[in-house]
């Protein structure tokens, strides 16, 4: 029973990313950019990665904002995060 209590804990962990609001034009929509470093094949170099993502926030959020988006159940055809909390407001 443990076991697949702490599997349960760990992958909710993992459908939770965090990154910047880049842009807030939509009603209750938001586009997060998140950056991953990824670590070149043949240099062994590390590069970032963006990606962006449709989340859906109730509350009014601005450009720039530091945010933390969990995944959820398809709102829409690319809308499949939600705004958990928000991090850090834009100044």
């Amino acid at each position: 029973m443990a076991a697949t209590e702490e599997t349960k804990s760990t992958s909710k962990n993992e459908r939770t990313k965090t990154g910047v609001v880049v842009s807030n034009k939509m009603q209750k929509t938001v586009v997060v950019a998140v950056e991953n470093l990824v670590k070149h094949g043949m240099y062994q170099k590390y590069i970032k990665r963006t990606s962006k993502f449709l989340a859906h926030a109730e509350n009014a959020l601005n450009v720039g904002d530091r945010v933390v988006i969990e995944e959820s159940r398809p709102l829409s055809k690319r809308k499949r995060w939600a705004v958990r909390e928000v991090i850090e407001k834009s100044s």
